[in-house]
């Protein structure tokens, strides 16, 4: 068994990447996260082994990838006197309520979503990017999915008596 062509991988699991990225980090900083995750698995693609879940080994980089964008995102300035540019188009990009009620997962409640429920990860692979067991990854998606929810529901339901 040969490994695909690198372009093969963009294609086939670029938009998954991009999916965890945006749901980790917001739709600012996503695009810069997916770059970066290819980038670093074009340099480290040809010595992976040819049974590697390729997949699994994506989301990881992009998971680190996101750690280091989030470190570097506490120490930039941020102007306060205009909006950041959208560098998605709004249809690529979900709604706000969703994302607002995203970003007010605890951290390993939204990765294990992303990771899991978007990446499509089984539960054990979403374990060793987090760190921990399989059932605390589990655990971390139930509870995210619940408090998802539950924040998406009260923020879409506040906005309809507003009107």
């Amino acid at each position: 068994m040969t490994k695909a062509p690198f372009e093969q991988l963009v294609s086939r699991h670029g938009p998954t990447v991009l999916r965890v990225c945006r749901a980790v980090l917001g739709p600012i900083d996503a695009e810069d996260a997916w770059s970066e995750t290819f980038l670093a698995a074009l340099r480290a693609y040809p010595d992976l082994s040819e049974t590697a879940n390729v997949q699994a080994w994506l989301v990881t980089i992009a998971h680190r990838k996101a750690i280091d964008i989030g470190r570097a995102r506490t120490r930039r300035a941020v102007p306060t006197d205009r909006l950041p540019e959208r560098i998605a188009p709004p249809d690529r990009v979900p709604d706000d309520d969703l994302w607002a009620a995203l970003e007010g997962l605890p951290t390993k409640q939204r990765q294990a979503i992303a990771y899991h429920h978007l990446a499509g990860l089984p539960y054990q692979a979403t374990a060793d990017i987090l760190g921990g067991t399989a059932d605390a990854a589990r655990r971390a998606a139930a509870d995210g999915i619940k408090n998802l929810r539950r924040s998406y529901l009260a923020l879409a339901g506040s906005k309809g008596e507003d009107r």
